[in-house]
């Protein structure tokens, strides 16, 4: 069977869309599987639905990579999208053609073809993705250094070769998993500047004639499909190494000056995006609803006996109690449009739901205390705040949590939990977290409750003192799990009034 590439695609008569020649328009830090799933395919919609005619130089941002694999198919990768949308059933395969080749900056042919990117006429947008630990300022990067280690220092070098070409700025839209993350990149990029001592010129250009757009992206990526790539190379009569899948649902929400969203015809090209001045809101509702949504529901529903989300979404019970938790106490928190809360919130059901997104709580279930610190307490403090009363929901979800982390130190120092069947699981977090469950071990629920809730070092203050009612609550919740066990009374926490 033959490669993916251009000539193959002629000779099997492929008739879908294909774009072979454009101008490169985008230097994109970051090859792997969720870029070329999320911004090479909103850049592909664009050529095809838009017009808008240019091609992505993707960059290898670590030594080892994927540069070899994506020449060899000319670019080219065949990306799936599967699962429900709008109500509808999706199972669309596509050919992105809006790549055009991959770079390995560690070798030096490969760093000055990048900086010939740079300094060429057609380059308008940088997009990144390096990890949440990419935007980092690493005092030991040099400006000789070829490449410096750290993505901000690469990029430097970058926004340096194309202001000393003459060439106007650029937009970067950095994709990365932080807070603030254009900003971010942008306070690297001016320490490097000053440390590197660049000319006064260069750092009004960065600050003034380019633009660093902090965005929020959101499209669950599950890669290269290991158990059924085979069967599908047959489907499409090719072989492609860099076969891509992922859901439906796909959210760019792109912050900075309005001018951007006609430059970018994203919309017009169909893609969900949104331009705004300020993406928090956003951010805000993913954090609260989509992030807040899995971690109070996993815990109480490993206990009571599910393994993976899509499990949950099948059982009426868990349905109802993520519903409840969802329209009943994390929407009121949030002060985006009725509608636009609505349809986020239908959207994350049918995420949920997807058959193709094996989700298991185990994994979710990872460094649940700070996960719950920043995902689903502050929309409890927000709620008694705005209603004067607990939510139910989210106020059991705190015993869930509880429940699940009163475990038992192994002889080998592991640090596991039992549940109602018998069987041992996993309890992975930072030391302090787990130690201090370690010596909860045997005590009652209402002085374990006590104990969790005044602990300043998770929580940031006393919940005690802070929300009335509170620790009763969850200490009754928790004490209700122990003794009739996680599935009864999530039962009659969904039921109760």
């Amino acid at each position: 069977m033959e490669q993916l590439c251009y000539e193959t695609l002629e000779k099997a008569g492929y008739t879908g869309y294909l774009l072979k020649n454009a101008p490169e328009r985008v230097l994109q830090f970051g090859e792997g599987n969720f870029l070329r799933a999320f911004a090479d395919y909103w850049f592909d919609m664009a050529n095809e639905k838009a017009g808008w005619n240019g091609k992505c130089v993707l960059v290898q941002p670590i030594a080892q990579g994927l540069t070899q694999l994506i020449n060899r198919q000319e670019g080219l990768y065949t990306l799936y999208l599967r699962g429900r949308q709008n109500g509808e059933k999706v199972d669309a395969k596509r050919v992105i053609s809006s790549v055009s080749r991959c770079l390995n900056p560690y070798e030096k042919q490969d760093y000055d073809a990048m900086m010939d990117v740079a300094a060429g006429e057609a380059l308008e947008y940088i997009v990144s993705n390096t990890t949440e630990a990419g935007i980092v300022y690493d005092p030991s990067c040099r400006l000789e250094d070829c490449p410096p280690a750290s993505f901000p220092a690469k990029l430097t070098q970058v926004l340096l070769h194309r202001w000393r070409a003459g060439r106007p700025g650029v937009v970067v839209l950095s994709c990365e998993l932080i807070d603030n993350n254009g900003k971010e990149l942008l306070r690297c990029v001016n320490q490097y500047i000053k440390q590197w001592g660049l000319e006064e010129g260069f750092a009004r250009w960065v600050n003034g004639d380019c633009t660093f757009c902090s965005t929020l992206v959101d499209r669950i990526v599950t890669g290269y499909p290991r158990g059924e790539a085979e069967s599908l190379y047959e489907e499409f009569g090719y072989h492609d190494n860099m076969l891509d899948t992922a859901e439906p649902f796909g959210l760019w929400v792109i912050e900075g000056p309005a001018w951007i969203e006609n430059e970018l015809p994203f919309k017009k090209a169909g893609c969900n995006v949104v331009f705004t001045q300020d993406v928090s809101p956003y951010k805000l509702r993913k954090v609260r609803m989509l992030n807040g949504a899995h971690t109070s529901m996993v815990l109480g529903a490993y206990l009571a006996g599910h393994e993976i989300v899509g499990d949950c979404m099948a059982d009426d019970t868990m349905r109802s109690y993520m519903s409840q938790a969802l329209f009943n106490e994390i929407m009121p928190t949030l002060d985006l449009p009725k509608d636009d809360l609505e349809a986020f919130a239908s959207a994350i059901f049918e995420r949920f739901s997807n058959p193709f997104n094996r989700h298991l709580l185990l994994s979710i279930a990872l460094n649940s205390q700070s996960k719950f610190r920043a995902r689903v307490l502050p929309t409890i403090k927000e709620y008694v705040k705005r209603k004067h009363a607990l939510p139910k929901i989210l106020t059991f979800s705190m015993a869930a949590f509880i429940a699940f982390y009163c475990g038992k130190k192994k002889e080998d120092g592991s640090f596991v939990g039992v549940r109602a069947a018998g069987n041992e699981y996993p309890i992975a977090d930072d030391q302090f977290v787990l130690d201090f469950f370690a010596g909860m071990t045997g005590k009652p629920a209402a002085e374990i409750a006590h104990a969790v809730l005044t602990n300043v070092d998770f929580w940031g203050s006393d919940l005690t003192a802070e929300l009335p009612g509170f620790e009763a609550s969850v200490a009754a919740s928790l004490d209700a799990i122990f003794t009739k066990g996680a599935a009864k009374a999530i039962e009659e926490v969904v039921a109760k009034e």
